[in-house]
């Protein structure tokens, strides 16, 4: 009798392992597939207008959100921030050099005078960030202009986290900095190198 319930049930347990499997393999839509169901074709919805994440980040969805939080609060605190809300140092100027290489150099060139590949090609030429109305123009309109794009600028904000713009907005105020540095600023040793006018 115990042999037959052994062999019953070793009979069975196929069966429980592609039940287990249906779960793994359930009918759904695809990344970016179409449907029939919505009138635009695409199975994918955008979110309702005013949705706000209540969670992000890579454990946010395996963890039904317990984690994550933190970061959704982070990036509101940096679309509230009128100035740069974090300390400009080295780790952030390299976080922002190494956004500003992949999104803006294309364009504006790493020297930032707006004589990017891209516009050596044909692109129009976006302006120069050393001159005087963007040296003078706020940190949170740099911000803006990376998230919305401006003229045929295009916008970035799905693709740079709000910490990133404002590594970014502080890589391009060293660059400006580099370019018109004010002799008041500069260590004694570099103005007295400076010949008697001031200017290198």
């Amino acid at each position: 009798m115990r042999t037959a319930a052994a062999i019953f049930c070793l009979v069975l347990l196929p069966g429980c392992e592609r039940a287990k499997q249906d779960m793994y393999d359930q009918p759904r839509y695809g990344t970016f597939a179409a449907s029939p169901l919505f009138a635009d074709g695409a199975a994918a919805r955008t979110p309702p207008a005013g949705v706000q994440a209540r969670a992000r980040g890579d454990f946010a969805g395996s963890s039904s959100g317990r984690r994550g939080a933190a970061q959704v609060e982070d990036d509101l605190a940096a679309e509230r921030a009128q100035d740069n809300p974090y300390p400009v140092d080295m780790r952030l100027l390299e976080k922002g050099r190494e956004r500003y290489m992949i999104y803006c150099m294309p364009c504006h060139s790493p020297a930032g005078d707006g004589d990017g590949l891209v516009v050596r090609r044909g692109f129009p030429a976006p302006p120069t960030f050393h001159q005087d109305r963007l040296r003078v123009a706020s940190d949170r309109h740099v911000y803006d202009v990376i998230k919305n794009g401006y003229g045929v600028m295009v916008p970035y904000g799905d693709r740079i986290e709000p910490h990133e713009r404002w590594a970014i907005v502080a890589f391009v105020r060293a660059l400006q900095l580099s370019q018109h540095a004010p002799v008041a600023g500069l260590p004694p040793s570099l103005r007295a190198r400076l010949p008697a006018g001031g200017q290198p």
